[in-house]
């Protein structure tokens, strides 16, 4: 019996709930079909290795593998995802279709990983859908983006906030959504992803969160859990925050509004699965973040090196935001409405 969920507001079916998904009610159709251990492959005839690779990942696993290899199959009606741990994807052109297996040296969890995080983005680029590598919280009745190169802080940030009471939308991957010129935040699925310092430095023990799979390092902390709260509705986009490297030398939180054009060039370059995209692709994102940055406020802001200080520099955003939408609602500033 195939079980619906939902993930970054797209209706799922699949055979099982995914790790993390949440489930939903029986409904007339479903936005993408996930067929789980099918051997795509195989049943299209395709010899491996099966692709026009027009992607190759330049980092390498331990036994020297590309950890991904991304290409085209059938005259580019499907594209073929081989990660390095023999995980494999196929994604049909208008992203309907997902087929995913894996070898026995693997799992549904491991293969959920890579489902969850780039391909699914890719899914949401093939259907017009840009996506911004960050994360969200709710502030008020707006959201909040935290954008910034791996490592600068992006799940961290969503995960103090959940600590501090506010829910989350989503971790790592922001789905932008464009409403009658208003730009709303999607939801994920109810988990914050964190390595074992992140998960330390809040929860005192490196251990003190599950591990998103055995064979991998990485937590989760569950938001429809222990009180915490998930955001499963879109909610109007309010503001983004760039993180900067984290400074020793910062004594405290400093923020500072970006210009327009430094903005537009700083989420180009922190787009979803960028270097996936096709010329058509491009041209979109760069019109709609053009738009998104003439309409959003986009605030630098550069973090002290110090994990003592997470839930400050928390609350330092949190404060900043509301004074914006303050702002925003007296007329004072662009993205008011």
């Amino acid at each position: 019996m195939p079980v619906n969920q939902i993930v970054y507001q797209l209706r799922i079916t699949a055979s099982v709930l995914l790790p993390g998904a949440v489930a939903m009610p029986q409904t007339d159709g479903a936005d993408l079909r996930v067929r789980l251990q099918e051997d795509f492959l195989s049943k299209r005839g395709v010899s491996y290795p099966p692709a026009d690779f027009f992607y190759v990942s330049p980092n390498c696993n331990e036994q020297g593998h590309p950890t991904l290899r991304v290409g085209t199959i059938t005259d580019g009606e499907y594209f073929v995802w081989i990660y390095g741990d023999g995980v494999r994807f196929a994604v049909d052109r208008d992203g309907r279709e997902v087929w995913v297996d894996w070898p026995e040296t693997s799992s549904l969890e491991d293969a959920a990983t890579y489902l969850m995080g780039p391909v699914l983005g890719y899914v949401l680029r093939r259907r017009g859908i840009v996506s911004l590598h960050a994360s969200s919280v709710a502030v008020g009745d707006r959201a909040i983006l935290f954008v910034g190169e791996g490592g600068a802080g992006k799940s961290t940030t969503a995960a103090t906030f959940a600590c501090l009471g506010y829910a989350v939308l989503s971790d790592d991957l922001v789905p932008l959504a464009d409403q009658t010129g208003r730009f709303f935040a999607q939801p994920a699925y109810p988990r914050v992803n964190l390595w074992p310092d992140s998960v330390r430095a809040l929860f005192g023990s490196g251990e003190a969160l599950p591990r998103i799979t055995p064979t991998w390092e990485k937590r989760f902390l569950a938001l429809d859990q222990d009180g915490y709260r998930f955001q499963a509705t879109p909610m109007p986009l309010g503001a983004i925050y760039i993180l900067a490297p984290r400074d020793s030398t910062t004594p405290s939180p400093s923020m500072e509004t970006m210009i327009p054009s430094s903005a537009l060039i700083t989420l180009v370059a922190n787009t979803y699965v960028n270097y996936l995209l096709d010329a058509q692709m491009r041209g979109q994102e760069f019109t709609v973040l053009s738009r998104l940055v003439a309409g959003v406020p986009v605030r630098a802001v550069k973090p002290p090196d110090d994990s003592l200080r997470l839930r400050e520099f928390a609350e330092s955003i949190a404060a900043d935001a509301k004074e914006l939408f303050s702002m925003q609602c007296a007329g004072a500033m662009p993205g008011s409405a």
